[in-house]
């Protein structure tokens, strides 16, 4: 049986503090085996799991993620790929921001279509043929309205495909006429003898939507990037500090974290750390980026993440974690866990209560005794995920540790008349004839919770077996409310892992944090 420690420690019981000792010491050895397993293969995977978690901190105000960024985007030991993913990300969602601005300096775009005929015909040949469409588009729209209006100075540069050219009176009867101009030498005409074009209403009116940028937009970033850094083009900057203070944070973090080096990512960290000033309060310990939060503003220096990588990953990728060990390549690694678990647990099982191993913890550090809470919860989730639980045994474990549930047929996929009747704990209940209720694979599909996890672990995790006593399908098929959340969720075998150990941490922590109070 799985001892989840959710007694209230009696603050006289000193415990068995040889087996807190003991069960420290293989905390600390599993801490050390996991650590190998991420350096050999699975840094990349983790640090991906940490800009995950990063990404749901929710305590950060839209203020501070601009200044954020904004300080990150101007240190000197930054390279530019974080600015040419900021913005490309501008150009996806708000391109009429960055339109604006070249709106404003038409005559950088001069190179743009210098000696580039198909640049040249894809942004200014979009004329009408006046069957009721919505007229000329684009710059082809730029190009006839500027024709009109300073017909004095530039119709002689306008080049027709006839024999004969077409005058300002005649095309502006019929306007489809424009499908005869010769757009290429026409536009290379105006590049050459018609400066006036390039800095005018209509040219900027074309382009203030943002939609040229769709042409090319690798020499687009190339442009705002000298605009930012070597002309330091306030214009620029403001469409930045916009989008930065409109933009989610989470959003920020899933484009912008994964493509920093490991030394940029250190430097974000270092920046981070000092708009977080996070008090522990148990309202939060259920959160999952919360523990970051907590681990991060008890930081001293980011200079290295590999702490962050090793307690984000046993705090907050339970899955991914055991996803990962589960790879054939881990074979060893695996092993060696899965013997350390099992001296864990034996060793819990002489630990009556939680109060030996808190009072060594209170000899920790803040991070150091949240590291030994973490990895002491996913042990739990590693027993909890690994291990066969019937019904019965699911059941069982909620007497033993004092949870209290009632079965629930919210989102049970068999049919009511299939499974026993909702009651308190009652292992006695149980359906004839399962064998005949199989059902294939593909239709055992479950409720699932909205986490950031590995899906084709997720779908592994959930393979049940089916054979003729159908007890892991019933025990799969049922599902449970607890008091662990107020009866307020509920759980299925396949989520109950992951809401447990969780529960675990937070019950152990507001225990700890506490004893922390009472010391000080």
């Amino acid at each position: 049986m799985v001892q989840l420690f959710l007694s209230k420690p009696n603050r006289e019981d000193d415990g068995d503090i040889d087996s807190a000792k003991l069960i420290i010491s293989l905390l600390n050895e599993l801490e050390s085996v996991i650590w190998s397993l991420i350096t050999s293969g699975g840094r990349s995977e983790a640090r991906l799991w940490l800009c995950n978690t990063i990404s749901g901190i929710s305590s950060i105000s839209a203020d501070q993620q601009r200044e954020l960024f904004v300080k990150l985007l101007r240190s000197k030991r930054l390279s530019r790929g974080l600015a040419s993913q900021l913005l490309q990300m501008i150009f996806e969602k708000k391109p009429y921001k960055a339109g604006r601005v070249l709106a404003k300096k038409g005559y950088v775009l001069e190179k743009f279509f210098e000696g580039n005929p198909t640049r040249i015909l894809q942004w200014f040949s979009n004329f009408s043929d006046g069957g009721g469409g919505l007229g000329h588009q684009k710059g082809a729209k730029a190009l006839s309205q500027f024709a009109f209006v300073n017909r004095d100075i530039c119709w002689e540069e306008l080049e027709w495909k006839g024999k004969h050219g077409q005058s300002p009176a005649m095309v502006a009867t019929k306007p489809h006429y424009f499908l005869d101009l010769d757009v290429q030498r026409t536009v290379e005409n105006f590049l050459e003898n018609v400066p006036e074009f390039w800095s005018s209403n209509e040219f900027a009116e074309s382009v203030k939507d943002g939609e040229i940028l769709y042409i090319d937009t690798k020499f687009f970033i190339e442009l705002f990037i000298n605009l930012m850094y070597k002309e330091d083009e306030r214009d620029v900057w403001e469409v930045i500090t916009e989008f930065l203070v409109e933009e989610s944070f989470s959003s920020l973090c899933h484009r912008l974290l994964i493509i920093l080096e490991e030394q940029e990512f250190c430097i974000f960290l270092e920046l981070l750390c000092k708009y977080i000033n996070t008090r522990m309060e148990a309202k939060n310990f259920g959160t999952t980026s919360y523990w970051l939060e907590i681990i991060l503003s008890r930081c001293s220096d980011c200079k290295s993440i590999d702490r962050l990588l090793l307690l984000n990953s046993v705090i907050n990728q339970r899955r991914q974690l055991l996803g990962f060990l589960h790879d054939g390549e881990y074979q060893e690694e695996q092993a060696k866990i899965k013997d350390i678990v099992l001296q864990i647990s034996t060793a819990s099982l002489k630990v009556n209560s939680l109060s030996s191993i808190l009072k060594e913890c209170l000899k920790l550090s803040t991070v150091e005794a949240i590291k030994i809470m973490g990895l002491h919860s996913w042990v739990i989730y590693s027993r909890l995920s690994e291990e066969d639980w019937t019904l019965e045994s699911w059941e069982s474990l909620f007497v033993s540790n004092g949870i209290q549930f009632r079965k629930s047929d919210k989102y049970v996929l068999l049919k009511h008349d299939e499974l026993s009747d909702e009651s308190g704990s009652d292992l006695d209940n149980r359906t004839s004839n399962r064998s005949r209720h199989k059902k294939k694979k593909k239709d055992r599909k479950k409720r699932r919770r909205n986490y950031d996890d590995d899906e084709s672990y997720d779908n592994e995790l959930l393979d049940f077996d089916t054979s003729d006593s159908g007890r892991n399908l019933q025990s799969r098929a049922v599902s449970w409310v607890l008091s662990t959340d107020g009866f307020s969720a509920s759980w299925t075998s396949a989520d109950l892992p992951e809401h447990l150990s969780k529960h675990c941490l937070a019950t152990w922590m507001k225990w700890l944090v506490n004893q922390w109070s009472n010391v000080a």
